[in-house]
């Protein structure tokens, strides 16, 4: 299953890693170690953030997605189920909105 990754750096910390270089070099062994399907770097509420599309077959998994952030970077870390146009498509969605949907 696809899970959108959320990892929000604290400003401190990651400036200190970025002037010594172990930033670039932690987010890299990151990224070689998860093989995000996409990855995106982007400011949020004032913090470095990295939002990555990652594949999560199982819960046992999630530590290995998220402890190099929380680890490694001190991030606040947060997980999100995701679908694609073709997970949308076969949800089905139109029958459950009948089911369950008040009109």
């Amino acid at each position: 299953m696809r899970f959108l990754v959320r990892a929000k750096f604290p400003a401190e910390r990651v400036n200190h890693s970025i002037l010594d270089g172990s930033f670039a070099d932690k987010m890299q062994q990151t990224l070689s170690e998860l093989k995000p399907e996409a990855a995106y770097f982007l400011e949020e509420n004032g913090n470095r953030t990295a939002i990555l599309i990652v594949d999560i077959s199982e819960a046992s998994q999630i530590p290995k997605v998220a402890e190099p952030f929380f680890q490694g970077m001190n991030a606040a870390v947060h997980l999100h189920p995701v679908m694609s146009v073709e997970d949308l498509a076969a949800s089905n969605l139109a029958e459950l909105a009948k089911k369950w949907g008040s009109n």
